[in-house]
């Protein structure tokens, strides 16, 4: 932990999605946010405020993948299904309630400490739309 750093940095960070259904790289601009809180280690606990979107840890060196679980997911819970739900999004309800609101990745050295291939992505199920990711930045105690 750099010199001084005791308390935990809170930032926002704005999606812009595309599609209905879509899973947008994160990494950098999360990346951006730990060099600006000053943070060496700690923890990043990141948090979708939203019931039709997401956000996971998986591998981002090939797009295809990202483009593979938007396509596992689809299938698994279809858009056009019977739903009781009338707004025309229980789909999009239930593959949020799938992959989950939230992750913590550990923060080392500055930085993200992912596996090789693994990027975070904010995952859209009820597209287009502006929508937001809250992060946190907490450090380790000072030894």
């Amino acid at each position: 932990m750099k010199e001084g750093i005791s308390h935990a940095f809170a930032a926002q960070l704005s999606v812009r999605t595309s599609r209905r259904s879509e899973l947008v790289d994160i990494t950098a601009a999360v990346e951006n946010q730990i060099a600006a809180s000053g943070i060496a280690s700690g923890v990043c606990h990141l948090f979708v405020p939203h019931t039709t979107a997401a956000v996971i840890v998986n591998e981002h060196d090939d797009p295809a993948v990202a483009r593979d679980i938007e396509a596992v997911l689809d299938r698994l819970v279809p858009h056009s299904a019977h739903y009781e739900h009338l707004e025309g999004n229980a789909d999009a309800h239930a593959k949020a309630a799938l992959i989950g609101s939230s992750v913590t990745v550990f923060v080392d050295h500055g930085r993200l400490d992912l596996g090789r291939w693994q990027g975070i992505f904010f995952c859209e199920f009820d597209g287009p739309r502006d929508r937001r990711v809250r992060l946190k930045i907490v450090p380790d105690p000072s030894a």
